[in-house]
């Protein structure tokens, strides 16, 4: 086994220890529910025993977790930099391990558009938190003030738009894949 393998078998172990201790069950809870002895289990988490292909697929969904995020490997590439697209003022980072989402740091100047015909709908999700100042979103007929601190998420399909609440504000916004392709398109077509 090289030092790389040791450290990923070791890592694992610690994973699948603190899920279990997270959820608040003993050692006999997860036995039960991955189907193993509790001595075959802590011997796994204590590293007495071989990490098994399948012993280590029960445990997973037993931690309703997925194999892959159990044994994944620790990513030396932690600190990620922004891609910035200075002419629509967007910062974005692409999430690594959650394929198509990314996050999109905004400021707005802006009051949102009192025309509704201008408010788009697209495919999609979407989530913003106010980092500062107030935000004012439009979700079909209906006008929500998000005050920092606060968040809010929609649905994209909704005819929806974004702007302040007066003053320019900052906000973070988590797109799912269908949302950041429906904001990519309105940043072509503007």
């Amino acid at each position: 086994m090289t030092q790389e393998d040791g450290r990923l078998d070791g890592l694992v172990r610690q994973r699948i220890r603190a899920l279990r201790v997270a959820q608040g069950w003993s050692l006999e809870e997860l036995a039960k529910r991955a189907n193993l002895s509790q001595s075959s289990l802590s011997r796994i988490e204590n590293g007495q025993r071989r990490l098994a292909l399948d012993q280590l697929v029960t445990i997973a969904r037993a931690l309703d977790t997925g194999l892959d995020q159990l044994v994944e490997n620790a990513a030396d590439d932690v600190v990620i930099s922004p891609m910035i697209d200075g002419a629509h003022g967007v910062m974005r980072w692409p999430l690594k391990g959650y394929p198509g989402l990314s996050v999109m740091r905004r400021r707005l100047i802006e009051a949102p558009p009192d025309n509704p015909a201008r408010m788009r709908a697209h495919p999609g999700r979407e989530w913003l938190v106010v980092l500062s100042g107030t935000a004012v979103l439009l979700l079909g007929d209906r006008r929500f003030r998000i005050e920092t601190n606060q968040a809010a998420e929609f649905p994209t399909m909704m005819p929806h738009a974004i702007g302040t609440g007066g003053r320019p504000c900052e906000i973070l916004g988590i797109f799912d894949r269908e949302a950041r392709r429906g904001h990519q398109k309105e940043s072509d077509d503007s």
